[in-house]
């Protein structure tokens, strides 16, 4: 992992703690993101529960993924007759950085019951980049 990689991913985990206001939680909403690599893609899922699909925006270059978007609340409600409140609302951009360097050209986003799934080919760069190591005995 770059140094650099390690940094950024210390301060996304800094600022996506949950902040506490008063006993309550802060209405900020953060999904929650999974980076699998496959043998020749790379498939990003981001949890998006309550949004629809209009309300996010999806860029991708050759080393990064970035999500953004808005989870917008129906209607403010009196806080009157909660007992506690943890939905969260808002505007958010998460940028993941990928492990591999990816086709942009060729990636493809779906987006379905409450969860977008971002299908990331590898370059092709990236897909010759494995060489076969003979193993010898010592």
């Amino acid at each position: 992992m770059r140094p650099f990689d390690e940094m950024r991913r210390m301060m996304e985990d800094f600022w996506m703690a949950p902040l506490a206001d008063f006993g309550r939680w802060s209405e900020n909403f953060i999904p929650s993101v999974d980076v699998k690599e496959e043998n020749d893609q790379v498939v990003v899922s981001a949890e998006l529960p309550g949004m629809n699909q209009e309300d996010i925006d999806v860029e991708v270059t050759q080393d990064s993924v970035r999500i953004a978007g808005e989870k917008k609340q129906e209607e403010k409600k009196e806080e009157k007759g909660y007992y506690r409140r943890e939905t969260s609302y808002g505007a958010f951009e998460r940028v993941i950085d990928l492990p591999a360097a990816v086709d942009e050209d060729r990636a493809e986003a779906e987006f379905s019951k409450g969860v977008l799934t971002i299908t990331l080919p590898k370059s092709e760069q990236a897909r010759s980049k494995r060489k076969k190591v003979e193993v010898k005995s010592a």
